[in-house]
């Protein structure tokens, strides 16, 4: 045992050795070298798509012809893909006029008081493959239109990056494409060189990564490794590594810091952590979706069960962003009925397999945390699926104990008012002050209520702070839209780190995002049309009773590899079917 844990040992500082000394010429290398490099990541992808379905497939127990395989295929091949495109389009511009030409994205003011830029939809083609969804940055105060592109691309234009950096990137289990684009962040934002040590849950990908990633490690810019808490331990205590990044929980991002145990939790509540070294994460959250009364329609009320089931079950529930409460009006004559659909929803939904450890105990933990509350299990043979009734919310913090859960477990939490104004106020006060993280919130919300309530609900959304906040979408779209920001909201500190610090993706390199906001349609076409809203995004792709997922996003992937309007038709045509 000994002598395998000196083999790995010299086996990572020979190869953290040849990254360190390649940090000063990542830093220094010309623009047009990074596009050739990232360009040739990119032809590399669609090859090796096939075999990382196939991977993915196998460890989550989904058959080779099950829809589910739409999620693989967009939260993977497709992610990666999609940035690689995004990242391209931004370095040739950093290439021409040495920053990322965010003069030309379409900007507003929100209440007066924040710039929001829109990142999506920028193209022809954005518009009819996501018809009616729109994303837009909303910028911390200080950044306004004037300052906007001095605020971007901080490290091709600041000297203190020149020296370059080494990061650690620890990768998480769950959707397969969060550590390579962490590792694209890294790289092409920070310009950082780096070692990704993936998770055990999913390193099964690392040939896939490796043969995709090949340009890069050929040079000593990145590299991929894997192996358990060891391995993990030793790479966060090198001397040669400048920083980390984690994707993970609070639970690891602490014992990494401060250390395990009651030490290390003393040194948590002092704030003595024992590794100096920078870190930034993206740690989940419990996080809402708050439904809004209003005059839904009884196909309304099964659209958005739908959806609240895709929030919760997409991936198995493992998800960091996954809904974990569903917050709902007492007094909105529509919520008994709500309340049915989405255990209809949840009981409906493909089976599937509960590949993360721990969920059962993890599910067992967190409803027993909850003082009062009230598990049940509707679902009949989807046994591992369960709702937990929470009673009437309390001054204390709800889940001042708990975290997420990280199982398909699905809450529910009665708060009064009066009016949709009134109760989104109230809404926004518990989510802010008794769940804990700041990652993802949910809001489904009729358009007539969003009209009534006129400028007032961009006041209202500025008041919730999280990171990503999507309206009638599911938060999980901000991670696949790449242009945005993902992380938590800005403040978190390193002794109460909630959600994380810091953020990835954001292609367009901003640098001072404050968060993300998303929306889509309310309803599907074509009753989106029959109700006033021009958009044409059928029954969404991601929802986990779409019948034709698997077909729609490898036909979207196919898109992706090589833009053409002879394409359209087949996708659509599977889309309408969904």
């Amino acid at each position: 045992m000994m002598g395998r844990a000196l083999e790995t040992s010299a086996r990572l500082d020979a190869l953290l050795a040849r990254l360190a000394a390649r940090r000063r010429d990542w830093a220094a290398l010309p623009v047009g070298e990074r596009i050739a490099l990232l360009r040739q990541v990119r032809e590399r992808i669609p090859a090796a798509a096939e075999r990382w379905i196939d991977l993915s497939n196998t460890a989550k127990g989904i058959t080779a012809d099950s829809p589910l395989q739409g999620e693989e295929w967009t939260s993977g091949p497709w992610a990666l893909l999609a940035t690689c495109d995004h990242l391209l389009v931004t370095l040739e511009q950093i290439a021409v006029d040495g920053r990322p030409a965010v003069h030309a994205l379409k900007q507003r003011s929100v209440a007066g008081r924040q710039l929001a830029v829109e990142v999506f939809p920028q193209t022809v083609f954005d518009r009819l493959l996501l018809s009616g969804v729109q994303a837009e940055v909303w910028m911390q105060p200080e950044v306004n239109a004037a300052n906007l592109s001095s605020h971007v691309a901080a490290a091709y234009r600041d000297t203190h990056h020149a020296q370059g950096e080494l990061a650690l990137i620890l990768g998480a289990g769950n959707i397969a494409s969060i550590a390579p684009l962490d590792a694209l962040h890294k790289l092409y934002t920070e310009k950082a060189v780096c070692i990704v040590k993936l998770n055990p849950v999913n390193e099964y990908l690392l040939p896939v990564f490796e043969e995709i990633f090949a340009p890069l490690a050929e040079r000593d810019f990145l590299h991929f490794v894997t192996g358990g808490g060891e391995v993990g331990t030793l790479l966060c205590q090198h001397a040669l590594v400048d920083t980390i990044h984690i994707t993970g929980s609070q639970v690891t991002h602490d014992a990494i810091v401060y250390g395990h145990g009651p030490e290390g939790e003393a040194n948590r509540r002092a704030n003595t952590p024992l590794n100096p070294k920078p870190i930034s994460s993206e740690l989940g959250a419990v996080c809402p979706t708050i439904v809004v009364p209003g005059p839904w329609t009884a196909a309304d009320i099964a659209f958005q069960a739908s959806h609240i089931a895709t929030q919760k079950l997409h991936n198995s529930g493992f998800n960091c962003v996954a809904s974990q409460v569903l917050v709902l009006p007492a007094q909105w004559q529509h919520t008994p009925a709500l309340r049915a659909a989405v255990r209809e929803q949840l009981a409906a939904a493909p089976d599937r397999k509960p590949y993360y450890p721990g969920a059962a105990s993890r599910q067992a933990h967190f409803a027993a945390c909850q003082p009062g509350a009230m598990r049940v299990n509707p679902l009949g043979a989807a046994a591992n699926r369960e709702v937990v009734e929470l009673p009437p919310a309390s001054a204390e913090q709800v889940f001042a104990r708990c975290t997420e859960v990280f199982a398909p477990t699905l809450c529910e939490q009665l708060l009064d008012g009066l009016d949709p104004e009134s109760y989104l106020r109230q809404a926004i006060a518990y989510a802010n002050d008794k769940l804990r993280g700041t990652l993802g919130a949910n809001i489904l919300i009729h358009p007539a209520t969003i009209k009534a309530l006129g400028p007032r609900f961009d006041e209202l959304l500025l008041e919730l702070r999280y990171g990503t906040i999507a309206i009638n979408a599911w938060t999980g779209l901000g991670y696949l839209l790449t242009q945005t920001p993902w992380g938590a909201f800005p403040g978190h500190v390193l002794n109460d780190v909630q959600s994380g610090i810091g953020s990835v993706h954001n292609t367009h390199m901003f640098d001072k995002p404050q968060r993300t906001v998303v929306r889509a349609p309310f309803r599907p076409f074509p009753r989106s049309v029959l109700g006033g809203a021009l958009t044409l995004l059928p029954n969404p792709p991601w929802f986990v009773n779409n019948r034709q997922a698997h077909n729609v996003a490898r036909k979207l992937f196919a898109f992706q590899v090589r833009p053409s309007w002879f394409k359209l038709p087949g996708i659509f045509f599977d889309a309408l079917r969904g």
